[in-house]
């Protein structure tokens, strides 16, 4: 590789977040004790965006950067994990009683099968 081709290729921008740990406020949290490393893309791509594109962002929306990339994480969480837990099989004998005695008498009738 030539020294032109060495100058030409950029590593990406990395922007610490977190850090090291603040002093609390009076009645506050403590701040996180650990950080990531954020390296921001030379362009946009749909798993990355530029430090230009993110501080386009925090400005439209009023937000720090820092605040623009936890909303990103929180709604990518709410989209892709799960919002409860796994399901284990089938009820067990002792649970359908337990729900059988939690029903009001009179009002619903417990059917084993929906057909």
């Amino acid at each position: 590789m030539s020294a032109k081709q060495s100058t030409s290729r950029r590593a990406p921008k990395e922007v610490p977040l977190g850090g090291a740990p603040k002093k609390v406020p009076l009645g506050g949290k403590p701040a996180a004790t650990e950080g990531i490393l954020l390296r921001y893309r030379d362009a946009d791509t749909p798993y990355g965006v530029t430090r230009k594109t993110a501080s386009r962002l925090a400005k439209t929306l009023g937000l720090t950067e820092t605040q623009v990339i936890h909303a990103a994480l929180a709604h990518f969480a709410r989209q892709n994990l799960p919002r409860y837990e796994a399901d284990t099989g089938p009820l067990t004998t002792e649970q359908k009683e337990a729900i059988h005695e939690l029903q009001p008498s009179g009002r619903m009738t417990v059917k084993e099968s929906l057909f």
